[in-house]
């Protein structure tokens, strides 16, 4: 997480100066390298350095992936296109709990987690490969002064113009770039843009205080501390990823229709209610028993009742959490800057996102702890 951070910071300027695919490139061989050395670590020091060196592939692909497919999309169809770029993360992520689950069912013993790292090898490979399909963004090249290879780009892709004439949409980018006061030296932390910088800071931090990557990342252990064993722990993880998925594509297809706001204001009643109901559960369907691992130390045991409302309100959570701020934050963050300060908006939102989602993985266990659970 803090490779994540570093990354979504330090990406911005690179993708404006070597470009969206480019950048690209780079962040698929940084996903390669962690992959591969996460699994051959040979001590605690090198798998931390090649998981940061993966952190700082995901924090700049949160950054670029969304910036790229809104300059690269029709407006009549952006919303939907950059909600695929939230749909193939959360199809990653049930990919993950998947693999996950089938390695940890082949008894590997302490090899289990190298193979859950190292599988990562080969949707990073195919990242690279694909990414040679892949076309510059026309904003970014009319922007270095390419309007020939712009052209051809939007021959390809498509155009907003009414009459989808090429001509029409390049003067229409051209327009809106403001070419001769399109300059990376521009301040960014300047009065014309503090409401969209408030915008995306303060949407970037509430998606995270959420809570949604502590249940991401404590699913299995979150599981076993409501009554659930380690196999079944897993395996309802992988019910959270497809629910992720399916509420994920449910946003997908509505988010151009309803409008962002709608679906947060949405997602954020389902917080409420998913959560307090695993709250109350896990404090009025639980009760004190001896601690079998620390002698004189009690802690709690929640009721199968109790467990299965917390599987159903955690469920819940992340359907609410699929259909609002996850579908709509990397959208919404792309959508209110200008043009000339995007990457750098986009940068703000992502290090905003990261900070906070490393606060609340990092307090999450000491807040369980001091609450009563056994989890940690």
């Amino acid at each position: 997480l803090i490779g994540t951070i570093i990354g979504s910071i330090a990406v911005g300027k690179p993708a404006d100066i070597l470009g969206r695919r480019k950048t690209m490139f780079v962040l698929a061989g940084l996903y390669f390298v962690s992959a591969v050395g996460s699994a051959y670590a040979w001590d605690w020091y090198s798998f931390v350095i090649f998981r940061f060196i993966g952190g700082l592939g995901v924090g700049g692909s949160s950054v670029v992936s969304p910036m790229y497919i809104a300059e690269i999309s029709p407006a009549r169809m952006r919303g939907r296109l950059v909600a695929l770029a939230q749909f193939n993360i959360v199809f990653g992520i049930l990919l993950a709990f998947f693999s996950n689950y089938i390695i940890g069912t082949l008894d590997l013993g302490e090899l289990a987690w190298r193979w859950m790292m190292g599988v990562e090898a080969l949707p990073a490979a195919g990242f690279f490969l694909l990414l040679f399909l892949v076309p510059r963004s026309p904003r970014w090249l009319l922007a270095k002064g390419r309007e020939d290879e712009a052209r051809s780009v939007l021959r390809r892709v498509g155009t907003d113009a009414a009459d989808e004439s090429v001509e029409a949409e390049l003067a229409e980018i051209k327009r809106s770039l403001d070419i001769e006061r399109h300059n990376l030296a521009e301040p960014f932390f300047h009065r014309k843009y503090f409401r969209p910088i408030m915008l995306a800071v303060m949407i970037a931090m509430f998606n995270q205080l959420s809570g949604i990557n502590a249940i991401l990342y404590y699913s299995k252990r979150i599981f076993e501390s409501a009554g659930f064993g380690a196999s079944a722990s897993l395996l309802n993880s992988v019910g959270l990823g497809l629910v992720n998925l399916v509420f994920t594509m449910a946003a997908l297809l509505v988010i151009d229709h309803f409008g962002r706001k709608k679906l947060m204001l949405a997602g954020s009643i389902g917080y409420i209610v998913s959560l307090g109901a695993a709250a109350a559960a896990f404090y009025t369907q639980s009760h004190l028993v001896p601690n079998p691992e620390k002698s004189g130390e009690m802690i709690r045991q929640i009721s199968s009742t109790g467990g299965v409302i917390v599987f159903v309100s955690l469920l819940v959570f992340i359907a609410a959490h699929a259909f609002g701020q996850g579908a709509v934050i990397w959208v919404f963050i792309s959508e209110i800057f200008p043009n000339r300060a995007r990457a750098r908006g986009q940068a703000l939102g992502s290090f905003t996102h990261w900070v906070f989602a490393a606060l609340i993985s990092q307090t999450f266990p000491m807040i369980a702890e001091a609450s009563g659970g056994h989890i940690f």
